[in-house]
């Protein structure tokens, strides 16, 4: 076979070597230079694809998993969907407890590829017997021949991202980045990114996104898990209401917080302006490099990389609905300070309503 003609024997040895793509419009008032680490040309059209190849890789060579096994996964979507993908083509079992938050796209698609889906409520706290993660665990302990992912709480899931995300960027940025920006929910993105290039230069600042209802920002800061802080938002993906193993909190410079209006906007805004049809937690991270442009983070200099974890297919029937958007009572005021925005959010969130 000649390796120029670009076939392969699979899916899976498709999964990373993504490209990064010069952000060009939305960026055009910001301080340096900004790229996006494009995730959705994975195959399975998220970073999920790199922590689902290799846990199931490495359960095969610990003999973890046979063939006829089952796996097991908590998920907002795209974890199951890349598991659901290396599960269909290996030929083992899918079972997934997905949360509620995920959009009814990612949902169908989970069942199209073949998995088993149990969908749990999304603003029950992780203990609660009716939480995925409670869920999944039931799951694997009455499913004999199965293997739990646990992607919140197996390291493997920071390791799939030292060994190839890092390097990647590293790499075609010629060891020039300067910042580092990514969402942060299991942390396996962030932290196995993040842990690769400190070692390359510790001088590159990783500042990671955490959503307003969600507890990462404040243990950051404080060590302290605060369930003050927790309430429902909408962005998937983003935030936790736990505190993930799969964090590597002292790998992280800096948390922003950002929230669900904004962050929904800007991930129609990078397809309005870059062409680049991207996830709701794209927004996210493009939301926050807009918040820490404000707030001096960047100079002419900086060199920051973001990482554009999905696709936005996945979110036809959300943010990329005008129907979905005007339901959540998104008004998309320009000149509206972020910091109004935030005390309006805090006012719905104390008033009980959602």
């Amino acid at each position: 076979m000649h390796k120029n003609l670009n076939v392969h024997d699979s899916l899976l040895s498709m999964v990373g070597c993504t490209p990064l793509i010069r952000l060009k419009n939305i960026s055009k008032n910001f301080q340096g230079e900004f790229l996006a680490k494009y995730e959705a040309q994975n195959p399975g059209l998220s970073s999920k694809d790199r922590i689902a190849n290799y846990i199931i890789e490495k359960a095969e060579e610990d003999g973890d998993l046979k063939p006829g096994d089952t796996i097991i996964e908590t998920t907002s979507g795209n974890t199951g969907f890349s598991i659901a993908m290396v599960a269909a083509i290996k030929g083992y079992k899918c079972i997934l407890a997905v949360s509620s938050k995920s959009s009814k796209d990612k949902i169908s698609l989970l069942k199209t590829m073949g998995a088993e889906v149990t969908v749990c409520p999304s603003d029950v706290a992780p203990e609660d017997p009716r939480s995925y993660y409670e869920v999944a665990k039931r799951i694997h302990k009455n499913t004999p021949g199965s293997i739990y992912i646990n992607q919140y709480f197996n390291k493997l899931n920071i390791d799939a991202h030292y060994i190839t995300t890092g390097p990647e960027i590293w790499a075609q940025t010629e060891g020039e980045i300067t910042h580092l920006v990514a969402c942060s929910g299991t942390g396996g993105t962030i932290s196995g990114t993040a842990r690769y290039l400190k070692e390359q230069n510790p001088d590159i600042r990783i500042l990671g996104i955490d959503a307003f209802g969600s507890v990462l920002q404040k243990y950051h800061e404080t060590g302290k898990l605060d369930k003050n802080e927790i309430y429902p938002y909408k962005i998937e993906g983003l935030g936790k209401n736990l505190i993930p193993d799969a964090t590597d909190f002292s790998s992280i410079d800096k948390f922003t917080k950002v929230n669900d209006e904004e962050s929904a906007y800007m991930a129609r805004d990078i397809a309005k302006y870059e062409g680049m049809f991207v996830g709701y937690t794209s927004g996210a991270v493009m939301q926050g490099i807009k918040q820490l442009n404000a707030e001096g983070e960047f100079n002419s200099n900086s060199k920051v990389v973001a990482i554009f974890p999905d696709h936005g297919s996945r979110y036809m029937s959300k943010v990329f609905s005008d129907e979905w958007m005007k339901t959540q009572g998104f008004t998309n005021y320009p000149g509206l300070e972020i910091e109004q925005i935030q005390s309006n959010i805090k006012k719905v969130h104390l008033s009980g309503t959602n």
